[in-house]
């Protein structure tokens, strides 16, 4: 049997942790910048407040409603997610992280036991020792056990957030239930094709022959499909290194001088060298990316990346920000109003197996200075030691105006207790 533990609104859940006046209260979570809706309590997705929500534009709902709105404080909520996970980490031997809020359990071996007090059992363990409130699938596979999950977080009243598919009735009445664009590896492309072929359902799905399936969707499809009709075939997964890293942000406003720009990129090419050799690996490709606001349709638009190929695998700050601002050099045009711009790092390679090329390589001294800099940004503070490129005259933050203390992380931030 697998389980999946998914927590309840997890970033809101974060927040109400430390200020349970919020608990019954609409709150939202909003991204960078503070620009868009990211996450919602139940009690905002009621007000119909949608995900991905630009928050200057649901302001006045925000103010009649008396909207609990914060920024993202990703060092919060990363720290509770480590703490859920440490704690359903106990009840089994193997464990797969999906995301900062879910977790597949492999219970197997588990026949003989309650799956439906283990689950319950699970449940107010992470609530009493985190305050954060999860809901638990149990199934024979992952993309059931998702179905579960679904089942058991739609429905608390019926099941006090505990769900277990383990008879093949309960199995054909939940995929009847569940709508085929909400199936757990369906994405949208997919979903439309489907609901046009009258395929609306999960069950409708697992009737279409594995032939049809596999051509149009690969043998991904199939699996998942196999997966749904209760047969193991999507495994799981130790959790594996990033195939990729990503360091993007929206500005606080427009930038029309190429130096800002210029700045940032750089800013975030650091940013994903430290990640490269945080994961000690080595980047081989990167991509550059910039383009105006969106909303602005007052002003003229331009979005453009780039894909730069690198001449030999690297995760030196320097090299890795001087081929990124080569790339923006490219790109950039003048006369536009840019708003957000990212850098993004792919291709890895181990750090200890690289291969060397007759005419240029990485310059083996970075090697050395890059271990300095980290150590030295690790022991006095991010960003206190930065190249020239950066700026050091200047410290850049996103806009973070409804930001939350950081209680667990930073020690002049934790919660006051006045008795």
């Amino acid at each position: 049997m697998v389980a999946l533990v998914d927590c309840n609104n997890f970033y809101a859940s974060c927040e109400r942790v430390f200020n349970p006046s919020l608990i019954g209260k609409p709150v939202v979570v909003l991204s960078n910048n503070d620009g868009c809706v990211i996450a919602r309590s139940n009690e905002a997705k009621a007000l119909g407040i949608p995900m991905g929500a630009p928050a200057f534009k649901h302001r006045e709902l925000f103010e009649r409603h008396q909207v609990a709105v914060f920024s993202s404080n990703f060092a919060l909520y990363g720290d509770m997610s480590n703490r859920v996970m440490e704690i359903l980490g106990t009840f089994c031997p193997s464990m797969e992280i999906y995301s900062i809020d879910e977790a597949f359990l492999d219970f197997s071996g588990f026949e003989l036991h309650d799956l439906d007090t283990l689950g319950r059992t699970m449940k107010q363990q992470v609530q009493q020792w985190t305050g954060i409130p999860i809901s638990v699938g149990f199934a024979p596979t992952k993309a059931l056990a998702k179905a579960a999950n679904r089942i058991a977080k739609k429905f608390p009243e019926r099941t006090g957030g505990v769900y277990s598919i383990t008879t093949e009735e309960q199995r054909v009445k939940a995929l009847k239930w569940l709508k085929i664009e909400d199936v757990w590896g369906i994405g949208r492309r997919y979903a439309r094709r489907l609901q046009e072929m009258k395929v609306l359902t999960a069950w409708d799905f697992t009737q279409l022959s594995d032939r049809w399936v596999r051509s149009m969707m690969t043998v991904t499809g199939l699996r998942l499909k196999l997966d749904l009709q209760g047969e193991p075939t999507i495994q799981m997964e130790d959790v594996q290194p990033k195939k990729s890293i990503a360091t993007t942000r929206t500005f606080d406003f427009n930038y029309t001088d190429f130096k800002l720009i210029r700045e940032r990129v750089a800013s975030f090419a650091v940013s994903c060298a430290a990640k490269l050799r945080k994961q000690k690996a080595c980047c081989n490709t990167l991509m550059v990316f910039v383009h105006t606001n969106g909303f602005r349709e007052d002003q003229p638009q331009y979005s453009r990346n780039i894909v730069v190929k690198l001449p030999y695998a690297t995760s030196s700050s320097i090299e890795i920000v001087k081929f990124a601002v080569a790339g923006l050099e490219q790109i950039y045009r003048e006369g536009y109003g840019y708003k957000k711009a990212g850098v993004i790092v792919m291709d890895f390679t181990p750090e200890d197996n690289q291969q060397l090329t007759i005419f240029e390589n990485r310059d083996a001294k970075h090697i050395k200075l890059m271990k300095a800099v980290d150590a030295l940004n690790h022991s006095f503070g991010m960003q206190k030691v930065r190249l020239a490129s950066q700026d050091p005259g200047r410290v850049w933050k996103m806009k973070q105006e409804k930001l939350s203390p950081r209680y667990t992380t930073n020690i002049n931030e934790v919660l006051v207790i006045n008795c």
